[in-house]
This record gives structure tokens, C-alpha cells and sequence, in this order.
């Protein structure tokens, strides 16, 4: 049997809320992350490597 690969599914940050469609979707898996618009979501998607994700919101966080 192989490896299982990780694969969040597209989620939204538990700060936006229920009924929040002003905010982005994010899937996360473990070769690329992708991000796309909630309120459009067939206008396309930002795809970047995990380690560029990680060091976005890292630093979101200490600013």
C-alpha cells in the first residue's frame, strides 16, 4: 500500500464565519498549496509551494 498523501480540502479560516463570503479558501497539500477566491471561485487559483505558505502567514502573524 502506498503513502497517503495530505489533502485539507478547501476550508476557510474559522475567523471568517459561517456566512462570511468576503474572505479566500485555502487547500493545503504536501506539495502545494492553493488559494482561491470564496466569493468566485471559478476566476482561477494561486498555487505556491508549502514552505512559501508557511513563511506568508508566519509572517502575517508577527506583524
Amino acid at each position: 500500500m502506498g503513502a497517503q498523501v495530505r489533502d485539507t480540502g478547501w476550508f476557510k479560516s474559522s475567523y471568517s464565519g459561517a456566512a462570511n463570503e468576503t474572505c479566500v479558501e485555502v487547500r493545503l497539500t504536501d506539495t502545494i498549496v492553493r488559494v482561491r477566491d470564496t466569493k468566485n471561485r471559478t476566476s482561477g487559483v494561486l498555487s505556491v509551494a508549502p514552505a512559501t505558505w508557511s513563511a506568508l502567514v508566519t509572517d502575517i502573524k508577527m506583524n
